[in-house]
């Protein structure tokens, strides 16, 4: 990245490009949520959505008005050119956008000529005019403007002469940044990098470049680095990569790799405003949180798998240097190095993963050996402990201190769904359970959507009695995994199950030959390990 006395932009459209993913349904309360985690991360502008064509967003842009006190970012409103023949003074979707109140306007223009006279059906002269004329009436309005040159890339390699037109009638009307835009998502890093030296050539070297690239090449992160090698100083990207089709350029991945691999500082932060790359993690799992969309575990820098590691041959050159095996500390981003237990593991991965825990196993070697056989063995029955570091850590107690903590001991269980009428009528799911704790008898009786749910609760119904703490136990995920296939019914089957306490959350893992009993030891073990977490002694 060469030095520039251009200032660099960081522009997030989540809420409106991101927004367009499948699946994806974001609320004015989620996006008026989502807008402050931004402002913390220090992105220089948020494009809040299209006023005037999205009653949604029109009343985002009212709300964001009182109710957001952003310190770091300016809000966009997006919006389009004027329409074909017609005034940008007259033309209502422009003039939303100027009623929306919002300091920067975000005008998508075509730059494209087979789009100009195919999808805008008018001619390549007048699509020039639509965009100086509605860039300039925006800056009279003392709006900043910026320019998405839409589909340049793919109209660039069509018709270049075009393209440079419609980019120099953006500037000439007073865009201040113009935005090249991989609508498609298909082009590679050597072609953005020669298009972006060619049209910086052209501009000048103090026009503000910007790029906003999508990811159906799989090329977003990449594409959006290349053109700021080639003098871009404006990226346009979403949290966790979100956007139609396979999504929009990760902004946090690109933030990250400018500011860690290029050493810039793009990021609006300073020590009087907290924030930046060390709360990476936790604001796009924040938002992934609002938006109701799981966090990829494999997501660079952020996700819970950027530093996993589980090879035994990794674990044994990272218990002597972190470095070795992971490309930058995890705390610059504000995640975590994890060791994972598997079969795969060796007795390095068990020790890292046993302080990871809090146990120190160094020097134990009988110790490591057989809780390294253990896992092995119970790998190889259908257990999976990658995911499930409660029952893991669980393994380890009953390893080191002879057995499990003691808070009850189970004298049976059962579990009855019952159907009254044909299908579609509504089935009933109720368990009993029979326990010891506390010194007395408990037999509980629990309702719910379904045996497990229904087991979920008779368990915390009889233990609350003796330990009124389990009441703010919540399952939270549940994830079911037939073993083997091939033997149909007879399957084994194992259950992952994640557990909060509304402070923390632990995954623990059971396998049986049947739901249910796989089930039944993925919820005691969460509800020991959830008991020992609190500091809660067997009683």
């Amino acid at each position: 990245m060469s030095a520039t006395t251009r200032p660099f932009h960081v522009y997030d459209t989540t809420l409106r490009d991101g927004a367009q993913q499948e699946g994806m349904n974001l609320s004015v309360a989620d996006k008026l949520a989502i807008a402050p985690l931004l402002d913390e991360l220090g992105v220089g502008f948020i494009e809040g959505g299209w006023p005037g064509a999205v009653p949604k967003d029109t009343e985002f842009f009212k709300r964001a008005a009182k109710e957001l006190d952003l310190r770091n970012a300016e809000l966009a409103a997006f919006g389009s050119t004027r329409k074909a023949g017609t005034r940008a003074t007259d033309d209502p979707q422009v003039r939303a956008l100027v009623d929306s109140e919002a300091p920067v306007v975000a005008l998508v223009a075509k730059s494209d000529l087979r789009h100009a006279e195919r999808a805008l059906r008018t001619t390549g002269e007048e699509n020039l005019a639509m965009i100086a004329d509605t860039v300039a009436f925006l800056v009279r309005e003392g709006r900043r403007v910026v320019v998405d040159a839409e589909h340049f890339f793919d109209g660039f390699r069509f018709d270049a002469g075009y393209s440079r037109a419609a980019v120099l009638a953006a500037f000439e009307a007073g865009a201040e940044v113009v935005a090249l835009c991989d609508t498609n998502g298909g082009m590679v890093p050597a072609w953005v990098g020669d298009i972006v030296h060619e049209v910086r050539e052209l501009v000048g070297p103090d026009a503000i470049l910007g790029m906003h690239a999508h990811n159906d090449s799989g090329c977003a992160v990449a594409n959006t680095l290349a053109a700021v090698e080639a003098g871009c100083s404006h990226v346009q990207g979403t949290v966790n990569g979100y956007g139609e089709r396979t999504g929009n350029a990760d902004l946090l991945a690109v933030v990250a790799n400018l500011e860690l691999k290029y050493g810039a500082r793009v990021l609006r932060t300073d020590d009087e405003r907290p924030g930046g790359l060390p709360e990476l993690t936790r604001i796009a799992h924040a938002i992934s949180e609002i938006t109701n969309i799981s966090p990829f575990a494999r997501s660079p820098y952020v996700g819970a798998s950027a530093f996993a590691h589980k090879a035994g041959l990794h674990a044994s050159a990272i218990k002597v240097d972190p470095d070795l095996y992971q490309h930058i500390d995890p705390a610059a981003v504000g995640n975590d190095m994890r060791m994972l237990v598997s079969d795969m593991a060796g007795r390095a991965s068990i020790e890292l993963k046993g302080r990871e825990l809090g146990f120190e196993l160094g020097g134990r070697p009988e110790l490591l050996a057989r809780v390294t056989d253990r896992v092995k063995d119970a790998e190889a029955n259908g257990y999976t402990y990658e995911a499930a570091d409660a029952s893991f850590e669980l393994l380890l107690v009953e390893e080191i201190d002879g057995s499990r903590p003691q808070y009850f001991s189970v004298e049976s269980w059962r579990a009855i769904v019952e159907r009254s009428g044909g299908r579609g009528t509504p089935a009933t799911a109720e368990a009993t359970v029979k326990l010891h704790a506390g010194g007395e008898r408990h037999v509980t009786t629990g309702e719910g959507n379904g045996p497990v749910n229904a087991l979920d609760h008779a368990l915390r119904l009889g233990l609350q009695r003796v330990y009124p703490e389990i009441e703010e136990f919540e399952l939270i995920d549940f994830k079911v995994r037939i073993l083997d296939s091939m033997s149909g019914t007879d399957a084994v089957t194992r259950v992952l199950i994640e557990t909060t306490d509304g402070q923390t959350s632990w995954s623990t893992v059971g396998v049986g030959p049947n739901l249910l009993e796989a089930s039944w030891e993925a919820l005691t073990d969460s509800a020991i390990w959830g008991l020992r977490n609190l500091g809660v002694a067997p009683r």
